[in-house]
């Protein structure tokens, strides 16, 4: 089975790790390994969220949009991780 390679987003301007790690859902207790952009974008998502909660006067659109893009970009390449951590 193939795997298509993952490419860094052009619009993701944050980190980029060089090593992957397991995450587990705070909820679920269900465990991930993540590759390095995975969990890029998953802390990014994480971290954006956080955001969202305690400073929600504070997020502009460009970052309602770009946390979007995040969502969508690992439905694309990883649809279980997805599932398993985001949804």
């Amino acid at each position: 089975m193939k795997t298509k390679e993952q490419v860094v987003p052009k619009w993701f301007k944050g980190q980029v790790y060089e090593e992957g790690d397991n995450v587990t859902n705070q909820f679920s207790g269900e465990s991930y390994m993540l590759n390095a952009l995975e969990l890029s974008l998953y802390d990014y998502i994480m971290g954006s969220q956080y955001i969202f909660e305690v400073a929600p006067k504070t997020v502009t659109q460009k970052q309602l949009t770009e946390f979007q893009k995040a969502l969508t970009w690992f439905r694309k390449n990883n649809v279980e991780a997805y599932f398993v951590l985001l949804d």
